[in-house]
């Protein structure tokens, strides 16, 4: 069995070129990205004047050295939050009960009385002598 170099990848353009994805990656690792996180596209934090402060591979180390489900100590913000403050309880005031007076009734208007008609029309009137 032979082993076979890595395949490049090349991907067709909308015009029918073909493009170097890696290549063209990595001639634009050091432009800054859009957006706001002051990163470029390798993924190193930038600061002031797009110089790197903080590089990628730094950031993955400290990320992995973490133990996942646990909480650094050390506050994000870097000011101490200060401790809540205990309240006074305010006594509970007990409310007299109110007398209710029944609500009062409306009146009811009589309905007129629907009359039956015995005499068939249409339809019915067609299909009453059919079974």
């Amino acid at each position: 069995m032979v082993a076979r170099a890595p395949r490049k990848r090349m991907y067709r353009s909308m015009q029918g070129r073909m493009i170097d994805i890696e290549k063209l990656r990595a001639a634009n690792e050091s432009v800054q990205a859009v957006g706001n996180m002051n990163v470029n596209a390798k993924g190193d934090v930038l600061g002031a004047g797009g110089q790197v402060v903080t590089p990628k591979e730094q950031i993955i180390k400290k990320y992995y050295e973490q133990p996942k489900g646990m909480v650094s100590d050390t506050p994000s913000k870097g000011k101490a939050m200060p401790a809540p403050k205990a309240e006074a309880v305010k006594p509970v005031q007990k409310m007299a009960p109110v007398a209710s007076k029944p609500a009062p009734k409306k009146a009811v208007a009589p309905q007129p009385k629907k009359t039956q008609s015995t005499a068939k029309k249409g339809i019915d009137a067609a299909l009453d002598g059919l079974e």
